[in-house]
């Protein structure tokens, strides 16, 4: 649509720069075939297209243009009927205010003497006749005049805004290619982020306890049952390693609710490392939404092995609270403990996963040690129910 209004507007465009000589023409043809002197007549028409052709645009233009007008009337009164409408066209479209009106009145004095055939008789019948006549052709022009200029300001206002309009949605396809690509970034960034934590998580737990469980069998005359626990151990972090590729959660949670599966984590983790761990549940058990109980199966399987690497402890408790808002974790145990500020505010690598994952759920992650105390750590995550 936009584009046919413009092709429509560059044909008006044309056709008004084209009007003047048209109308002069028409009016020479017409001069010449009711009887006029051809010469005289022709001499005066050559001037005018030359005047309309080379003169500059302005004041001194339109001047030129309305005398011309008044002299090519004396030879025909087809030139006031048509050659006249360039003075009317011409006054408003090159002169400023008043001097619009001006050019305006001279134009339409000269038709009107024209068509009376000179003057005005000094009565003053004739007079008001011929003023009353100018008055109306000029009302008339300045009336269409004025709302041609409505419509042209219509069509620039219309032109300004599609202009912003296509600079806004170029400016929006820049930002919307920029956003693509940050969002494609930070997917990235977040599946990495993802990838390594699951392999914290599975990997390097399992490769953790495997050399433990190979180291005792080196140390001991009992290696059998170390060997097997290390081949099941490897056995779970190749089964964890598949799941968290394809983004699937916790086998644990798929053959147990979180209780259960706590439980199972719990009792493999002591028999594992020799260490005594209890397991509390307190509250009404309830299914919590997959990514909650996630979340806290993680951070207590983080927790058990910090323990085991890190602590040297003998006895580790879990608490699992079911509030009604939220669901809370506790893991203690009596180990070396360690100074929170020499390690710093985010820890090692998995004190900031379970940070992480804890602060995902809109959770907070609280971790309170000093060395030679112990450790607890304790995560709340909203109680959002599963469905």
């Amino acid at each position: 649509m936009t584009g046919r209004l413009d092709r429509w507007e560059r044909l008006l465009e044309r056709q008004m720069a084209a009007a003047p000589y048209v109308l002069l023409g028409t009016s020479t043809v017409l001069c010449l075939l009711t009887g006029g002197r051809p010469w005289p007549m022709l001499a005066l028409a050559a001037l005018a297209a030359v005047w309309i052709w080379l003169v500059p645009r302005g004041a001194l233009y339109v001047a030129g243009l309305v005398l011309l007008i008044g002299v090519l009337c004396t030879q025909g009164l087809w030139f006031a009927s048509f050659f006249g409408f360039a003075g009317y066209l011409h006054s408003w479209q090159y002169l400023k205010g008043k001097w619009r009106f001006a050019g305006v009145t001279a134009t339409a004095a000269i038709s009107v003497a024209t068509y009376n055939g000179g003057l005005p008789e000094p009565t003053l019948t004739g007079i008001l006749t011929f003023l009353f006549f100018t008055a109306a052709i000029v009302a008339l022009v300045g009336l269409f005049s004025f709302v041609g200029e409505v419509t042209a300001e219509r069509s620039a206002e219309r032109k300004r805004m599609v202009g912003q309009l296509e600079a806004t949605m170029r400016e929006n396809a820049g930002l919307h290619a920029q956003l693509l690509v940050q969002a494609r970034e930070a997917g990235v960034h977040d599946e990495r982020q993802r990838m390594a934590a699951e392999i914290h998580d599975t990997l390097a737990q399992g490769l953790t306890g495997i050399i433990t469980q190979l180291q005792a069998a080196h140390r001991t005359e009992d290696w059998r049952r170390h060997v097997d626990n290390a081949i099941g151990l490897a056995r779970e972090s190749l089964a964890e390693a598949r799941r968290s590729v394809h983004a699937v959660g916790p086998g644990q949670l798929e053959a147990a609710p979180l209780p259960d599966a706590l439980g199972e984590v719990v009792t493999q983790w002591g028999e594992l490392n020799g260490v005594r761990a209890e397991l509390t549940i307190t509250g009404t058990v309830r299914p919590m939404h997959p990514e909650v109980e996630e979340t806290l199966l993680r951070t207590a399987q983080e927790a058990l092995a910090n323990a085991a690497k890190h602590a040297g402890a003998s006895r580790v408790g879990l608490t699992l609270s079911y509030m009604e808002d939220l669901v809370t974790l506790d893991v203690r145990d009596d180990g070396a403990g360690f100074d929170p500020e020499r390690v710093g505010d985010g820890g090692g690598f998995g004190l900031t996963s379970m940070r992480k994952r804890v602060s995902r759920l809109a959770g907070t992650l609280e971790i309170e040690s000093e060395p030679g105390l112990g450790t607890a750590i304790s995560a709340s995550v909203p109680a959002v129910t599963r469905g």
